[in-house]
């Protein structure tokens, strides 16, 4: 199957990016002007959106590029923004499209037939989801241009960026992308709290809570299709504290939220109060599908995100408690 039949699973996906971040009002705005157009709109907060027009251009009666002009008309003139339009046949082919606006505003349509060609040229790191490391490894093994990658065997990519991310990062050169666009509003936080039968001073009953409480967040941001771009920790009961620190990218796999989270409380000193709880917040949510998966050279970590998503399917057969790090049962019920 080629490419362009690929592609055209997805009619026609718009990709919305604002110049700056928005205010949550403003932002919200956006999306009310997004969904006069379609009613499959999918908020990828803060500062972007997907809809898909599919069954929407018959209805009004108009060109693709026409409802994205129409779209940056109106948030301009009623909300003041104006907005980076990309169009084409799949999500990744979109975002790639309004990433390669240099103005603050304006629109660019992919035709499904042109997708191999359009992307061709396109430096590496232009791809949509392809991040400044990656980028930098796919340059130094000689590919400079999406058209490079997409010539080269998947399995070299495998071998360059890691299992998944590698076999994305080829499909998506290739302009293969079957991800549908799905309407959902995302939440922009998300916790998890638990509470000690006593006050307790216990460092290894603490930080077992604690594991405990990031594989439970972590997961829940993974059925959610979210990242954190960083952590709250705050302690409940007869002492007040509450610290916040970001990720250097944002995630939802248990090691990063994990390696922050032990950060944090080792950072609060426990010696100076009784606790009779602890919330862990993650911030500042974003869609999982936005954030580059990075390469890593680590093979151990590599080993335990394949675990991880080997968990995750167990999990949803038999139950978030399932499987849980051994050290968990330490916690007090």
């Amino acid at each position: 199957m080629t490419a362009g039949a690929q592609t055209r699973k997805v009619s026609c996906v718009v990709h919305v990016r604002c110049p700056d971040r928005l205010p949550e009002d403003v932002y919200r705005q956006v999306l009310e002007q997004l969904a006069a157009l379609s009613p499959v709109v999918q908020a990828l907060p803060p500062t972007a959106a997907l809809v898909e027009l599919k069954g929407a251009l018959r209805y009004h009666g108009a060109s693709a590029r026409r409802l994205g002009e129409v779209l940056r008309v109106r948030t301009i003139s009623r909300l003041g923004v104006d907005v980076r339009v990309g169009i084409g046949p799949s999500i990744t082919v979109a975002a790639t499209a309004s990433g390669q606006i240099t103005e603050p505003g304006g629109v660019l349509a992919v035709d499904p037939d042109q997708v191999a060609d359009w992307l061709g040229p396109l430096p590496v790191e232009a791809l949509h989801g392809i991040g400044p490391r990656q980028a930098q490894e796919l340059r130094n093994f000689g590919v400079h241009c999406v058209g490079l990658l997409a010539a080269i065997p998947p399995a070299t990519v495998q071998r360059l960026l890691g299992g998944r991310a590698g076999r994305l990062a080829a499909d998506r050169a290739r302009g293969i992308d079957p991800r549908p666009v799905t309407p959902r509003t995302l939440p922009t936080s998300a916790s998890v709290s638990r509470t000690f039968t006593r006050h307790t001073l216990d460092g290894a009953e603490v930080r077992a809570t604690l594991l405990d409480m990031v594989v439970t967040l972590a997961l829940q941001l993974r059925r959610r299709g979210q990242a954190a771009r960083g952590l709250t920790l705050r302690f409940a009961g007869g002492t007040s504290w509450e610290k916040t620190r970001r990720l250097p990218e944002a995630s939802a796999h248990d090691d990063d939220l994990r390696t922050l989270a032990y950060r944090l409380i080792d950072a609060a000193g426990l010696q100076r109060g009784r606790l009779t709880g602890l919330i862990l917040r993650g911030e500042d949510l974003v869609a999982a599908d936005r954030v580059a998966e990075q390469i890593s050279l680590d093979q151990a970590r590599e080993a335990r995100l394949v675990a991880e998503e080997v968990s995750d399917r167990i999990r949803a057969k038999f139950g978030p408690g399932a499987i849980r790090p051994a050290t968990t049962l330490l916690r007090v019920s």
